[in-house]
């Protein structure tokens, strides 16, 4: 129910059920973006992490290829007789001395991204735009890390009901009163889903009740293990390189970076091939000519920066940067992570194990009475 389904089942608008994270997938996301860029995220200092030189080196080959590739086809498309009328040998030329720049304008196009990066990386928008389209990762999200306290929800029912179900028979035995059954069944089924729910968070901190027995609730107990788990969720399935780049490339802010592009283009052009081109096409051409290379850049940006993917994911070092910060949180702030998936609607399904406990304490009095 917490879960399951993804989308809304059955005669809409009550009659059906939609599980409790999905429904409010919205409001969950925002939840869960503002505790990450409020609390657990400092993207300048990931961003920092990053080598300009291993960066380079590590997608060396897929950049000169590309380098290569535009160089020759924005020269002869807009140069094509100066272009053709060059010998062999003066063309790879003019591509080796393009080539041979371009690392120290990958390098410059890196510090500019730096130096600018909240105005090109909106990171909350990507964050809460995934979360709510894929209505499953969010899932994933809560689910990985909740799965011990939804497992002890489980046992709860069966300590607690055990327990109680007990007084339940003796009183059974006594009255023979067919009210007892069901009434009680609707009662534990109450109780003991709101008293598991309950010992998930509370006590928020330790409390020393005899030597050698300390009470907190299970899931400020396990915030070790959870920092650790949800900063490998953070940073395998959110804050991926492919998931940053399109949010840099496409995300509200994208125009930010395709000026720094074309700059850094512009700078080339005109640094490795301007006095070749400029004296031949005049000002005009020669700018439609750096317009033509920034876009060609620009589209074979994702295909070369997945070849640096591994070294970036481990350079940036979200997951860790995550679980250090998640440790570093307030027991509030901390239960503010998973609180809000049960308190949306935690009535609901107190209620329900209220229903069913009632339910089968009538079954039971039907077979014991017929």
């Amino acid at each position: 129910m917490m879960f399951r389904p993804l989308e809304f089942r059955g005669i809409p608008p009550l009659l059906g059920w939609q599980g409790v994270v999905p429904k409010h997938g919205g409001r969950m996301a925002a939840i869960a973006t503002d505790l990450l860029t409020s609390n657990l995220l400092d993207l300048k200092e990931i961003f920092a992490r990053i080598d300009p030189a291993r960066l380079t080196a590590t997608m060396e080959q897929p950049l000169l290829r590309a380098v290569d590739d535009i160089t020759r086809d924005v020269l002869a498309e807009y140069q094509p007789r100066l272009w053709e009328a060059l010998p062999s040998m003066a063309r790879e030329l003019i591509v080796k001395q393009v080539q041979a720049g371009s690392p120290r304008f990958v390098r410059e196009l890196l510090a500019d991204l730096r130096d600018n990066l909240d105005e090109v990386l909106d990171v909350k928008h990507m964050t809460v735009q995934l979360l709510t389209r894929d209505k499953a990762l969010l899932v994933r999200l809560i689910r990985e890390t909740a799965r011990p306290e939804m497992a002890f929800i489980a046992r709860c029912g069966i300590y607690f009901g055990f327990a109680l179900g007990l007084v339940q028979a003796v009183t059974w035995a006594l009255t023979k009163n067919p009210w007892v059954l069901p009434v009680f069944g609707g009662c534990i089924g109450l109780f003991t889903d709101w008293l598991a729910i309950k010992l998930i968070f509370r006590p928020r901190r330790p409390i020393r009740l005899l030597p050698g027995l300390i009470v907190q609730g299970k899931f400020h107990r396990r915030q070790r293990q959870v920092a650790r788990d949800y900063g490998e969720v953070i940073a395998q399935e959110v804050l991926t390189t492919p998931n940053l780049l399109n949010a840099v490339l496409r995300g509200p802010r994208a125009d930010q970076l395709v000026a720094m592009v074309r700059r850094t283009v512009a700078k080339a052009v005109d640094e490795q091939a301007g006095r070749l081109v400029s004296v031949t096409i005049g000002a005009q051409r020669l700018q439609e000519l750096k317009e033509a290379a920034a876009d060609r850049a620009l589209a074979r940006l994702p295909e070369t920066i997945q070849h640096a993917e591994g070294y970036l994911t481990e350079a940036m070092d979200v997951a860790h940067m995550v679980e250090q910060r998640m440790l570093a949180l307030t027991p509030v702030q901390y239960e503010g992570l998973l609180r809000p998936a049960f308190r949306q609607e935690e009535w609901k399904l107190i209620v329900v194990g209220g229903v069913i406990g009632f339910v089968v304490g009538e079954l039971q009095v039907v077979l014991m009475l017929h």
